[in-house]
């Protein structure tokens, strides 16, 4: 197997799929053997099929033969999450209370859009049960851990797709983000990560969640971001919350550069507390941007941490998802989500209706903040990844995630396009998210952003130590992996 095919990004693999130097069906066989290599040190899929895989490969390949390719993406392989609608493999979530076949023949709007532009899908990547939480584990799949060390967690609940492609397991990964999903696992485990701006990208079955859930792509560098944006905005009728089709080409001036924009740097949001690493690593960002030509200021957007009403309206979300479940059903799922989907249920409609003012409220003072500004530089997130298996650190004041999420979910009620793109390590030696974020609906915005800093600092794109040499990693977490074996069974 050559290291080099798992390195290609996807518009590298498209022009020599295109030139006839090398097939889709060498790259799917290259990926397939690297999850077979590595994926018992992460647990990243929860299905592979490599004959299924290998068909979709083959009929790629035979297109290229014709001079016939199909859309955006032919022939390129894709890591899709286990919340999204594959027609040929069941989707469970993470859950033993959902029927495997009942879910048979049906398409998510982001897989048909795929399937329309030839994609060849790898598996599914795994997910905490129902994508509730900011790791990723779950009573039926077991704990995912993070590539750059298999004994801290790889974030969630995206973390499956996050770990696959830092591993070279698949150039693109669709995964889904109600308040940090993508952006979260993305900055532990050193990618790209995007939430679109709410309603970008079509979304079918509707999210439990309601509009804090966004669908997005993960991928290495930002041209594949953009490049796979490109097949996701595709319309679809069943989304009837979806915004009008813009018909924009995200990579069309996505080289243009940042000169001349004025660009808001928040390292805390004023009230956040940040390791001073990731404090370091932003004060650096913000000079690299000075020298690419913006105006950065360092300015608050002066809001308090809307924890609670983001609390209100997503475990809301979570009692939603389970409303109809008995309660022998219930005692097969992960007893944190039942205790925060319990605990929700009690809420008053006056209590839902005061997240929702709140969260309009802030919705309104971002909108008004970027008249002035046209970006918002923060960290992804205040710390770097901690021990597998837990929902917050050791010796964390609180129980829930979310409030070691702090830079992430504000943007979720807000409904702004957000990318976590690295920007560094850690002196432990972790990677450093920084996120980017925009005006709703100027995700090209953010996108060229992303890509000035990744072709002024191409060195913060750093495969992890577990790329190229297990040896160091083979006994590694036990109990990890025995959970791994125990949640599969």
């Amino acid at each position: 197997m050559s290291q080099a095919l798992l390195t290609l990004t996807a518009t590298q693999m498209l022009q020599q799929f295109r030139d006839g130097t090398l097939s889709p069906v060498q790259v799917t066989e290259a990926m397939l053997a690297q999850i077979q290599r590595l994926d018992h040190h992460t647990n990243a899929w929860c299905l592979v099929d490599p004959d299924t895989t290998l068909e979709y490969a083959r009929a790629s390949e035979a297109r290229y033969r014709k001079g016939a390719p199909q859309g955006l993406i032919d022939g390129v392989p894709v890591a899709v999450k286990d919340v999204f609608l594959t027609p040929m493999w069941p989707t469970v979530k993470g859950s033993r209370v959902i029927d495997p076949d009942s879910t048979l023949g049906k398409r998510s709007p982001c897989v048909a859009a795929l399937e329309r532009n030839g994609y060849v899908p790898l598996g599914k990547t795994t997910t905490p049960e129902f994508g509730w939480k900011g790791v990723t584990d779950s009573p039926l799949c077991g704990t995912t851990n993070n590539p750059w060390d298999p004994t801290l967690t790889a974030g969630g609940s995206s973390g499956g797709s996050a770990a696959a492609v830092a591993l070279g397991m698949g150039p693109l990964a669709l995964g889904t983000d109600a308040g940090g999903s993508i952006r979260i696992p993305a900055a532990f485990c050193g990618i790209t990560g995007l939430k679109p701006t709410c309603s970008e990208v079509p979304h079918w079955p509707a999210s439990p969640f309601g509009s804090l859930a966004h669908a997005g792509p993960m991928t290495w560098t930002v041209e594949d971001c953009a490049l796979m944006l490109n097949v996701l905005c595709e319309a679809d009728p069943r989304d009837s919350q979806a915004a009008p089709r813009r018909y924009i080409d995200y990579l069309q001036g996505l080289d243009d550069g940042i000169r001349g924009l004025r660009v808001a740097f928040s390292p805390s949001l004023g009230y956040v507390d940040v390791h001073p690493d990731i404090e370091k690593a932003l004060n650096e960002v913000a000079s690299v941007f000075r020298e690419l030509g913006a105006e950065v200021v360092e300015v608050d957007p002066s809001f308090s941490d809307p924890l609670a009403a983001f609390g209100h309206l997503f475990y809301g979300g979570a009692a939603n998802a389970m409303r109809d479940l008995s309660a022998r059903k219930r005692a097969l799922m992960d007893p944190n989500l039942v205790s925060v989907a319990e605990k929700a249920s009690q809420l008053s409609m006056l209590d839902y209706l005061g997240a929702v003012n709140e969260r309009m409220a802030l919705s309104e003072r971002m909108a008004v903040f970027h008249t002035k500004y046209d970006l918002l530089l923060t960290p992804t997130l205040p710390i770097t990844a901690f021990e597998t298996g837990r929902e917050v650190p050791r010796d964390w004041p609180s129980t829930r995630w979310p409030t070691w999420t702090p830079f992430t979910y504000p943007f979720n009620l807000t409904g702004q396009p957000a990318l976590s793109v690295p920007c560094g390590l850690a002196s432990n030696g972790l990677p450093i998210g920084l996120q980017i974020v925009g005006r709703r609906f100027e995700d090209a915005l953010v996108l060229r952003a992303g890509q000035a800093w990744q072709k002024a600092r191409p060195d913060t794109l750093r495969r992890p130590p577990l790329f190229d040499d297990t040896r160091a990693f083979d006994n590694a977490s036990p109990a990890a992996r025995t959970a791994n074996q125990e949640g599969a069974a």
